[in-house]
Formats: structure tokens, C-alpha cells, sequence
């Protein structure tokens, strides 16, 4: 048979004063966890950024790698298409009167009376197509030097899907692609491009 002790004081001050441990322990490991919490998430911001610039080197260098395969082709392939372009230049970019960076252009293929601002990627999609036509509408404002030649656009891609090639048309843009191991215009006879 069990005894059963009636609560005293005593007994009643015992309990309080382990629960009081348990509650103190139980605090300590929490502020324990927590501490492990806050260096694992610092670890993972770590290893996240330092991700994410390898991303962006990585990017980089497939953007460069797109613009190296294009940059020969496109005096040969526009001039077959009858626009007789004569300097190819890389990497343009205009700054405002407080060194603040305006536009950035990857190649720029000119003669004495038109520029084609030629926008790269590994693979495009229908919003670098939207900021090209944002980059054209501004080209003669930040490139001045340009304001009296007639402005087309183009984009070149590794990747690219049909969708993308088709708004890109529809927007009177020349589109490069591969195909092999060379860079063609898909742009067919009926295409007419727009100037800026």
C-alpha cells in the first residue's frame, strides 16, 4: 500500500526551488540553442554570399564568352543583310555628370550613319528584351555622340528561346542566335527593323 504524505512547508518550498533549477537550466539551454542558431545562420549568410559572387563571376564570364563568339560575326553576318557596318566596339558605357553609371551597351556596330546596339546573353529571356528596348529609347541621349545615326537594336543569345526570338522580332529587333558552332540572324526577308 502507497503513503500518501500530506504537503508541509518543507515539501512545498522543495518543490519550488527545483522547479526554480529546471526553469534556470531549461533558460540556459535556450540561450545555448539560440546561440548555435544565430552561428549557424551567420555561417549560412556567409557561405550564401560568397555563393552568390561565384554566381556573378560566373555570370560574368558566360556574358563575356556570348560577346566573344558574337563580336567577329557581326560585320559579316550584317552586311550580308545589306548594312554595311564597318567597326565593331565593346563594352560602352555612359556616366552622368556625377560619375553615376547611365547605360551600359556590350557591342555596338557602326558606320558613318547607323549604330547597332547589340545586347548579350547566355540565355535571354522577354525581360532583357524590355530592357534593351529601355536602353535603345535612351541611347541617343547618353551616347550623344551617336545623335545623328540612325539607331537599330539586336540581341544575341546562346539560349534563346522561341518566344523570346519572336517578341524580340515583333519589337523590330535583329535577333543572333547559334546554331552549330556558328552565329546566324534569324530574322527572316520580311523583317523590318526599327530605328531609334
Amino acid at each position: 500500500m502507497t503513503t500518501v504524505t500530506k504537503p508541509n512547508f518543507d515539501n512545498i518550498l522543495h518543490l519550488i526551488q527545483e522547479l526554480a533549477i529546471n526553469q534556470k537550466e531549461d533558460r540556459l539551454h535556450l540561450q545555448e540553442t539560440e546561440r548555435l542558431l544565430k552561428e549557424q545562420s551567420a555561417a549560412t549568410d556567409r557561405k550564401i554570399k560568397e555563393v552568390s559572387t561565384q554566381v556573378g563571376h560566373l555570370t560574368n564570364r558566360l556574358g563575356e564568352f556570348v560577346e566573344e563568339m558574337v563580336r567577329p560575326a557581326v560585320l559579316k553576318l550584317f552586311r550580308k543583310r545589306g548594312v554595311q557596318v564597318n567597326q565593331v566596339l565593346r563594352n560602352l558605357i555612359a556616366y552622368d555628370a556625377q560619375g553615376e553609371k547611365l547605360s551600359e551597351v556590350d557591342l555596338l556596330a557602326i558606320n558613318t550613319d547607323i549604330a547597332i546596339v547589340v545586347e548579350c546573353k547566355m540565355q535571354l529571356t522577354i525581360d532583357h528584351v524590355n530592357d534593351h528596348l529601355d536602353r535603345l529609347t535612351q541611347f541617343k541621349h547618353n551616347f550623344a555622340q551617336y545623335a545623328n545615326q540612325t539607331i537599330f537594336g539586336a540581341i544575341a543569345s546562346i539560349v534563346l528561346p522561341d518566344d523570346v526570338a519572336r517578341y524580340a522580332y515583333r519589337q523590330g529587333l535583329f535577333v543572333l542566335a547559334q546554331s552549330g558552332d556558328a552565329v546566324i540572324i534569324r530574322n527572316d526577308d520580311k523583317f523590318r527593323p526599327k530605328h531609334w
